[in-house]
C-alpha cells in the first residue's frame, strides 16, 4: 500500500503529460488539416496563380531609410552567430534593446527608431533565425534558454550591462524571461500584447477560445508545410496578417502602406527565410509549462483590445506576477501590431511610463 501511494504523484504527472501531449499532437493533425484544405481549395481556383512566387532580389528603399538608424553587426563569441540590428542615437546614451515578434523583424519598430533616438542608443534586433541575423539549421536551436541567452550576449557585446528592454509578441515572451531570469539587465520593462509567461501558459490550457487563437502554435510544429504555407500565392498569408479586417491593422490606425507591406515579403522570401522564425515556436511546448516566477523590474504592459491572437483577459492577470512599479494599458481600437498601428499613442504611453517610473525610484 505504501509503495502504490508513493507511487500515485508520478502516475499522476505521467497521465497529465500523456494528456498534455495528445492534446498537442491531436491539435496539430486538426490544424494541418484545415490548411490542407485550403490547400486544395486554393489549387482548385488557381494552380497557377497559387504557386506563383515573384523574384525579389533588392530590398525596398524603406529598409536603407537613413533616417531609421545604421545597420550594425555583432558576432557573439560563445555561439558564433552574427547579429543584425539597426541603431539610433548617439553611443553612450543609455539603451532602450527592441525585440520584435512573429512574422516581423527590425522594421516593426520604425517608428520607435525615431522617437527615442533623442535620448537613449535604440537597438532594434533582429532576433535569431530572423532577417540578417543567422539562422541554424536545427530546431534545438531555438530553444528558449538559446534564446534568453543571445539577449544577453547581445548586451555584452554592444558594451552594456543593464536596458530599458521592450518587447512585442514572442519578442514579448523573451522580454519576459530576461527579466525574469536577468532582473539586473533591465532597467525598465515594456511588453506589447504579451502577458506574462505563466498567465499565458495556464490561460491557454484553460480557455478554448486562446487555444483557438493560438492554432498557429500548434500548426507550427509540423514540418516544412507552415512554410509552404506562407510562401503560396506569392506570400498571400503574410500580407494577410497585417491587412485582412480580421487580424490586421483596423480603419483607424497606421495602416502598412504598400512598400512597408513589400519589406516584410522582401525579407521572408529570401531562401530558408522562414525556417529560423518558424523554428522559434517548434520548441516552445518542450519548455511547458513554465515555472511561476516573478518579476521585479517596473514593467509596463500595453494591449490593442482588437487583438485576434490574445485574449485580453490575460493581460489583467498579469499583474499579480509583478512585484514592482506595474501600469496596464489597453487601447480599444488596437489590433496585434501595436507599436505599427498606434505609434504616436504607443510612444507617449511610453513616455510616459519612464518618466513615472524614474520618479518612484526616486
Amino acid at each position: 500500500m505504501a509503495r502504490l501511494r508513493d507511487g500515485l504523484p508520478r502516475l499522476v504527472v505521467a497521465i497529465r503529460s500523456l494528456l498534455f501531449w495528445s492534446l498537442v499532437y491531436g491539435y496539430c493533425g486538426l490544424c494541418a488539416s484545415i490548411h490542407l484544405l485550403k490547400l486544395l481549395w486554393s489549387i482548385s481556383k488557381g494552380p497557377a496563380r497559387t504557386f506563383r512566387r515573384v523574384v525579389r532580389e533588392n530590398p525596398p528603399a524603406c529598409l536603407n531609410d537613413p533616417s531609421l538608424g545604421t545597420h550594425c553587426y555583432v558576432r557573439i563569441k560563445d555561439s558564433g552567430l552574427r547579429f543584425h540590428y539597426v541603431a539610433a542615437g548617439e553611443r553612450g546614451k543609455p539603451l532602450m534593446l527592441l525585440l520584435h515578434g512573429f512574422p516581423e523583424f527590425w522594421y516593426s519598430w520604425r517608428h520607435q527608431l525615431r522617437e527615442f533616438k533623442s535620448e537613449y542608443r535604440v537597438v532594434a534586433l533582429d532576433l535569431r533565425g530572423y532577417g540578417e541575423t543567422d539562422a541554424p539549421m536545427h530546431r534545438d536551436d531555438y530553444r528558449l534558454d538559446c534564446l534568453i541567452t543571445d539577449i544577453k550576449d547581445v548586451l555584452d557585446s554592444l558594451g552594456y550591462s543593464k536596458c530599458v528592454l521592450i518587447g512585442h509578441d514572442w519578442g514579448g515572451m523573451i522580454a519576459w524571461l530576461i527579466a525574469i531570469c536577468y532582473p539586473e539587465m533591465v532597467m525598465k520593462l515594456i511588453a506589447i500584447n504579451f502577458p506574462h509567461p505563466s498567465v499565458f501558459t495556464e490561460y491557454i490550457l484553460r480557455h478554448p477560445a486562446q487555444l483557438f487563437k493560438s492554432s498557429f502554435y500548434y500548426f507550427f510544429q509540423i514540418p516544412r508545410f507552415p512554410e509552404f504555407m506562407f510562401s503560396i500565392n506569392d506570400f498571400k498569408a503574410l500580407k494577410h496578417l497585417f491587412t485582412s479586417q480580421s487580424t490586421g491593422i483596423g480603419k483607424r490606425g497606421c495602416r502598412l502602406t504598400t512598400e512597408d507591406l513589400e519589406a516584410y515579403v522582401y525579407v521572408f522570401s529570401q531562401p530558408g527565410a522562414l525556417s529560423g522564425p518558424i523554428n522559434h515556436y517548434r520548441n516552445i511546448f518542450s519548455c511547458l509549462p513554465l515555472k511561476h516566477h516573478m518579476v521585479t523590474t517596473p514593467t509596463l504592459l500595453l494591449w490593442g483590445e482588437k487583438d485576434a491572437f490574445m485574449e485580453v483577459e490575460m493581460a489583467e492577470v498579469t499583474k499579480i506576477y509583478v512585484k514592482n512599479y506595474f501600469r496596464l494599458t489597453i487601447l480599444s481600437e488596437a489590433s496585434h501590431w501595436l507599436q505599427q498601428d498606434q505609434p504616436d499613442i504607443v510612444n507617449k504611453l511610453i513616455w510616459t511610463f519612464l518618466k513615472e517610473a524614474a520618479r518612484k525610484k526616486d
